[in-house]
C-alpha cells in the first residue's frame, strides 16, 4: 500500500510541491495551521491543540502517512499523530534531544516523549541520536529518568560522555550505571550493522511509528533553528531502511525545517535567545534543506512499501 504524504502547513518552510513530485504518493494532503503556528510554536496552550488536533482528524487518512511538520519548534504536534495509533506499538525517536524536559509546559517541543509515553498503546520510546548537553547532569535538568529506570524509554546517544546522576538507575538496552553516571552504548562508537541491530534489539513490537527531528544531523546536511548532532544522512537513511525490512511501519513524520523565529509572545522570544543559536539561511542553505527532506520521504516511501509488502 503506497503512503500518503501529509503537510502540517505551521510556517511555510516545507516545499509541498517538491516533495509532492518524488514519488507516486497514494494521496496528498496539506493541513493549513498558519493561523494557529505563532500559538504552536516552542509551546502552546491546551486550547490551540485541540483546534490544531480537529483539523488533522478532519485531514485523516486511514493509510500509513508521512507528515512534515515544519520546524523542530513544532515537534510536540507529533503528539497528536501518535495519539491516533489503535493498536500497540514502539516510537522510534531520531533527534540530538531526547525531549524529555519534566519541567517544561506540558504542550513544549522539549518535553512532548512525556505525553507520548503516557498513551496506552505505546510500549516504548526508543530515542536514537543526541549528542546535546541535555544529557549533562540529566537530573538536573528535568530528565525523565523514571523512565529509563522502568524501560519505558531507551536512549542510545550518538555520542556522548558519561552522565553524572544522583539517584539508582536499573541498566537498560541503551546504557549501564555504574560510578555515579550513566554509560552510554554510543551509536558512533559500533559499525554501521552493529548500531542498527542494537536499536532494532531494543524495539519491542513489530508495529512501528517513526518521529525525526532533522537537528540529529550534522548542519552540513540539514540546517534547523536548534543545536545540531552529529549522525551522519547516510547513518539514519540506514537506519530508516532497516525499519522497513523488520517492522510494520504505521507511520512517520519529519520536522526540523529552518523557518525565522518571530514570536510575539515576550516568554517565547526569550527561551528561543537562550536556548537557540543565531542562524542566517541564505538560498544554498534552503536547498540542501529540501535535498535532505527529499531523500527522508523517499526512504520513508519505501520502508512503507516494504513493510506493507512483508505483512
Amino acid at each position: 500500500m503506497p503512503a500518503h504524504l501529509r503537510i502540517l502547513d505551521t510556517d511555510g518552510s516545507v516545499d509541498a510541491a517538491a516533495l509532492a513530485a518524488i514519488v507516486p504518493w497514494a494521496s496528498i494532503t496539506t493541513v493549513d495551521l498558519r493561523d494557529l503556528g505563532p500559538s504552536l510554536r516552542l509551546w502552546s496552550r491546551r486550547r490551540n491543540i485541540d483546534a490544531a488536533r480537529a483539523r488533522i482528524a478532519a485531514a485523516a487518512d486511514s493509510r500509513p502517512s508521512i507528515t512534515f511538520l515544519g520546524s523542530g519548534d513544532f515537534h510536540h504536534l507529533a503528539t497528536l499523530l501518535i495519539e491516533r495509533v489503535a493498536e500497540p506499538f514502539t516510537v522510534l525517536h531520531f533527534d540530538n534531544h531526547p525531549d524529555w524536559v519534566r519541567l517544561a509546559p506540558r504542550w513544549h517541543c522539549g518535553s512532548w516523549v512525556n505525553r507520548v509515553l503516557a498513551l496506552p498503546n505505546v510500549q516504548r520510546v526508543v530515542t536514537a541520536g543526541p549528542c546535546s548537553d541535555d544529557l549533562v547532569n540529566p537530573g538536573r535538568k528535568g530528565g525523565n529518568l523514571p523512565a529509563l529506570d522502568s524501560g519505558r524509554l531507551v536512549l542510545f546517544p550518538w555520542r556522548h560522555a558519561p552522565s553524572r546522576v544522583h539517584r539508582r538507575i536499573a541498566d537498560g538496552p541503551g546504557h549501564a550505571r555504574r560510578d555515579g553516571h550513566i554509560h552510554w552504548q554510543n551509536l558512533a562508537e559500533r559499525p554501521l550493522d552493529d548500531a542498527i541491530e542494537l536499536v532494532f534489539d531494543a524495539i519491542p513490537t513489530e508495529a512501528i511509528w517513526i518521529t525525526i527531528d532533522k537537528d540529529v544531523l550534522p548542519e552540513r546536511e540539514a540546517l534547523t533553528n536548534w543545536d545540531q548532532g552529529q549522525m551522519p544522512l547516510a547513518t539514519l537513511l540506514a537506519m530508516l531502511r532497516a525499519a522497513g525490512q523488520r517492522k510494520r511501519l504505521l507511520g512517520a513524520d519529519i520536522c526540523g525545517e529552518y523557518s525565522p523565529p518571530r514570536h510575539g509572545n515576550w516568554l517565547k522570544r526569550i527561551e528561543a535567545r537562550m536556548d537557540q543559536p543565531a542562524r542566517e539561511a541564505d538560498r544554498q542553505r534552503i536547498a540542501e534543506n529540501g535535498h535532505t527532506d527529499r531523500e527522508l520521504a523517499r526512504t520513508l516511501f519505501d520502508a512503507c512499501s516494504d513493510a506493507a509488502a512483508a505483512a
